[in-house]
């Protein structure tokens, strides 16, 4: 008895119809029947009838324009942030500036300042030449010595001289609004002394304008001597463009007391004695 022999057609379709491993486990995880191989990671991808496009040409971009992470002579600058442009710089002309930021419009400040170094200036400036040419009806230069001499003053010669120099040059230099802070500081020192030297003729103090040895305008010419020291002359003089005309600090600080030293030497040195000896 012979086996009969198998049909090889028919197990082969067999084979073909029953589901592989994979095809059963992937129904198993699924609930659902594989209808792509894609469906399971464990079937080979079919191979793929046209290449994959790799050129500029073949995606269709424009060969001009360089694509995203495209490293060349022509490629933008990226930036892992967006960055804030820097501030211009800011402009050397400080008169510019000030003006952008209001700090020119002083008003009629300037015009006062002026007006005060007028009034003050020229009051220096008119007794001054009383002592150093006799004119409106002034003592002159002799008369002055005079003066000093029967005033007490130990030398009288050099002290109407340095008390000439002093009203002339500081009044003038006042008036122009010129080297103002050695001006003020002069014509304070001049009327300083003239101050001790009325205050030291009789005893209490002697405020009262109406008496010989009163010596309330020397305190208020003093007074305005200090301010204009202190303030600058502004920008209507000679020393508009210096860094005293319009903010004065430490400098101003510094003429100050030298002045007030400079009278003080001056007094006890050509005068002597002790001005404030009965004071109150």
């Amino acid at each position: 008895m012979t086996d009969k022999p198998k049909d090889t057609s028919d197990s082969s379709a067999a084979q073909r119809s029953a589901p592989s491993t994979a095809e059963q486990s992937a129904v198993s995880s699924t609930g659902r029947g594989v209808t792509s191989p894609f469906d399971s990671p464990t079937e080979q991808f079919p191979k793929l009838t046209k290449d994959l496009p790799h050129t500029d040409d073949e995606l269709g971009l424009d060969p001009q324009v360089p694509s995203v992470g495209e490293d060349g002579p022509e490629a933008p600058p990226t930036y892992a942030y967006a960055s804030i442009p820097p501030a211009a710089n800011a402009p050397n002309d400080t008169g510019r500036l000030r003006r952008r930021n209001g700090e020119s419009r002083r008003g009629t400040l300037d015009l006062g300042l002026f007006l005060l170094r007028l009034i003050v200036g020229g009051t220096f400036l008119y007794h001054g030449l009383q002592k150093l040419t006799g004119w409106f009806h002034g003592p002159g230069l002799d008369g002055t010595r005079d003066m000093m001499d029967s005033g007490g003053w130990d030398h009288p010669t050099l002290s109407a001289i340095l008390v000439t120099i002093g009203e002339v040059g500081g009044g003038a230099l006042l008036v122009l609004g010129l080297a103002t802070p050695f001006a003020a500081g002069a014509v304070l020192a001049v009327i300083l002394d003239a101050w001790a030297w009325k205050q030291g003729m009789i005893p209490d103090f002697q405020y009262n304008a109406r008496v010989p040895t009163g010596v309330e305008l020397e305190s208020i010419l003093a007074g305005i001597s200090v301010v204009i020291l202190l303030t600058g002359p502004g920008r209507l003089s000679f020393d508009r463009n210096r860094g005293w005309a319009t903010r004065p600090y430490i400098g101003s600080f510094v003429v100050l007391i030298l002045a007030v030293a400079a009278a003080v030497g001056a007094y006890w040195y050509l005068h002597g004695g002790n001005p404030f000896v009965g004071i109150g």
